[in-house]
C-alpha cells in the first residue's frame, strides 16, 4: 500500500516520494536552550520519532535533523542574570535535554546542528546579494485575476464619489448608503467588495437594512448611527453610545476604566456587550452582514443550494475603515469602493447566516507577551456551521475556535497558530459541520502586546477594545446554514 502525506503547499494527499530514492531527510525545529525543556518539546519529540520510526520500518534511510537555537535574546537576558556565560548556559539545557528524552526513549537524531554554527553562512550568503535557490523548488505563481474575481457580477453598487485620504489623517469610519430599489427579495450567491485603493481600506463591510429595519428607526428617529460599537453593524437606533464606549470623531473605542473581562466565555453574553439572536438577524434591530473586505480575504461565494437573502425594499450600507497606517502615506490618496454581487437562478435550499462571536470587555496589560482573550456562543436552533474567520489587529497571535457540545464532548474545529493581520483569511469548510441546539462555541485568542511584536504600535500602554487599527479586536466570524423558511410560505 502506498504511503501518503498532506502536502500543505497543494493542500491535497500525495503519494509520499522521496527526492532521493530510499532516504528521507526529516528537518524538525529544535528548542531555544535558555530554559528547562518541558511537556510541549516532548510531545513534539515524541510525535516525530514515532514518524521516524515508521519510515524506518517501511524501509527507508532517514536522516532525521533537530536544530537548537543556542542564541538569541532570551538566552542572553537569561546568562546576564545568573551572571554566567551564555555558552556554558545553552551546554547545560542541550545536555539536559537530550538526557530527558533519552529517559523517554526517543531515538537521537542524526544531527543536532546549532544556529551559531550558520551565522557565519547566513551572513556571506546576505554579502553576496542573497543569491535566490534552484527556482525548481518554488510553488507555481498565483494567478492574479484583473477585474471581479466572482466573474461579471450581475449587479454593481459604487460609492457616489472618490472619498479622499490625507496623509496625516487618523483612522476613520465613512459609511455611505445605497438604496437597492429591489421590488422582490433577492438571493446572493457570490458577493464581492473592490476597493480601488487597497492600501487605505482597514476593511470594508457590506450590511443590509431591511425595511422592518427602518421602520423600527422612524418610530424614533429617522437619523441613523453608523454602526453598533463593537458589533460591526450599522443599525438605525435612537438610543444612545453604550456606557462602556466613547467616540473619537467617527471611531468607537472601549473607555479604559470599562468593566474588564478577559473570560468571556464565562459570561452570560459570552464577552459581547450584545445579547445575539443570529438566526433572527434582520427582523428587527439589527442588520444582515452581507459581506466583508479584510487584506487577505477572498470574496463570498457559497455552494449551490446556500445564498444570503436580500429583502424587496432593502437598503445596502457600506461601512468603510481608512486608515492611513500611521502617516504611512506620502501625499493625499483616493478611495472608490463598490460591491458587487451574483444573485441565484432559484430560491436555494440554505439560507445562509453570518455569525460574530466577540469579547467587548478585555484588557491587554502593556508589555504582555500572550495575553488569553475569550469568547463564546451557544446555538438556539440546528445550524451546519461552512465556514470560520479570525479576526483580530496588530497584536494578535493566534485564535482556536472550539464546540462544547451538550453531551460533554469537545472538539477543535480551528486552530490558527500564527495570524497575521495582513492576511485574513476565511476558512472554509469541504463538509459542513452539524452543530445542535446547545452546543457552545468557546473562541479563544492570545495577544503579544510586548516589545518583541514588530507591529505593535505601542507596547507601553495597556490595550482594549476599538475601531482604529492601532487598539484592538476580538472576533471569531463564522458562517452557517439553517433550512430557507421561505420556501416553505405559502404563496
Amino acid at each position: 500500500m502506498a504511503l501518503k502525506v498532506y502536502n500543505t503547499l497543494s493542500r491535497q494527499k500525495e503519494e509520499f516520494v522521496p527526492w532521493q530514492p530510499g532516504l528521507v531527510t526529516m528537518y524538525v525545529c529544535g528548542v531555544t536552550v535558555y530554559a528547562s525543556s518541558h511537556i510541549g518539546h516532548a510531545m513534539s519529540a515524541l510525535t516525530f520519532d514515532m514518524i521516524r520510526r515508521y519510515l524506518e520500518y517501511r524501509d527507508y534511510q532517514v536522516k532525521h535533523v533537530i536544530n537548537f537555537t543556542d542564541i538569541d535574546d532570551k538566552i542572553i537576558q537569561r546568562a546576564q542574570a545568573e551572571q554566567v556565560d551564555w555558552r556554558s548556559l545553552t551546554e547545560r539545557y542541550i545536555r539536559q535535554y537530550l538526557e530527558w528524552m533519552d529517559a523517554l526513549n526517543v531515538k537521537r537524531a542524526t544531527v543536532y546542528p546549532r544556529a551559531t554554527e550558520e551565522i557565519n553562512t547566513i551572513v556571506g550568503w546576505v554579502d553576496q546579494g542573497a543569491a535566490e535557490g534552484d527556482p525548481k523548488h518554488l510553488p507555481p505563481i498565483p494567478a492574479y485575476i484583473e477585474g471581479w474575481r466572482i466573474g461579471t457580477p450581475d449587479q454593481v453598487f459604487s460609492m457616489s464619489e472618490e472619498h479622499v485620504i490625507e496623509p496625516d489623517a487618523p483612522d476613520d469610519y465613512f459609511v455611505f448608503t445605497i438604496p437597492t430599489r429591489f421590488n422582490e427579495d433577492k438571493w446572493v450567491q457570490a458577493a464581492e467588495i473592490r476597493p480601488s485603493n487597497r492600501r487605505v481600506v482597514h476593511h470594508a463591510i457590506a450590511h443590509i437594512l431591511t425595511p422592518q429595519t427602518i421602520a423600527r428607526s422612524r418610530q424614533g428617529t429617522d437619523r441613523p448611527a453608523a454602526k453598533a460599537p463593537g458589533s460591526n453593524s450599522p443599525v438605525f437606533n435612537s438610543e444612545a453610545e453604550p456606557p462602556i464606549f466613547y467616540r473619537q470623531g467617527s471611531l468607537s473605542r472601549v473607555k479604559m476604566d470599562a468593566p474588564v473581562m478577559d473570560d468571556g466565555a464565562r459570561a452570560i453574553n459570552g464577552g459581547s456587550l450584545f445579547k445575539r439572536s443570529a438566526g433572527n438577524q434582520g427582523s428587527d434591530l439589527f442588520s444582515i452582514l452581507l459581506t466583508s473586505y479584510a487584506p487577505g480575504k477572498g470574496p463570498d461565494v457559497y455552494d449551490r443550494g446556500m445564498a444570503k437573502r436580500i429583502p424587496a425594499g432593502s437598503i445596502i450600507v457600506l461601512q468603510i475603515h481608512y486608515s492611513s497606517f500611521r502617516r504611512a502615506l506620502d501625499k493625499p490618496t483616493t478611495d472608490r469602493t463598490s460591491l458587487g454581487l451574483i444573485f441565484a437562478g432559484e430560491s436555494p435550499a440554505t439560507r445562509v447566516v453570518t455569525l460574530t462571536v466577540p469579547n467587548h470587555f478585555f484588557k491587554i496589560p502593556p508589555g504582555a507577551g500572550n495575553h488569553e482573550v475569550t469568547a463564546a456562543y451557544t446555538f438556539e436552533e440546528d445550524v451546519r456551521l461552512i465556514n470560520y474567520m479570525p479576526h483580530m489587529h496588530l497584536r494578535g497571535k493566534d485564535m482556536k475556535y472550539e464546540a462544547l457540545y451538550p453531551d460533554g464532548r469537545r472538539e477543535t474545529l480551528l486552530w490558527v497558530p500564527s495570524f497575521n493581520f495582513n492576511w485574513q483569511t476565511t476558512y472554509y469548510l469541504k463538509t459542513p459541520i452539524s452543530i445542535p441546539m446547545g452546543t457552545k462555541v468557546i473562541i479563544t485568542a492570545h495577544f503579544d502586546n510586548s516589545a518583541r511584536n514588530k507591529y505593535n504600535p505601542d507596547p507601553t500602554r495597556a490595550v482594549r477594545w476599538g475601531d482604529p487599527t492601532y487598539d484592538e479586536m476580538m472576533i471569531g466570524w463564522m458562517e452557517y446554514v439553517v433550512p430557507n423558511s421561505s420556501n416553505n410560505e405559502v404563496k
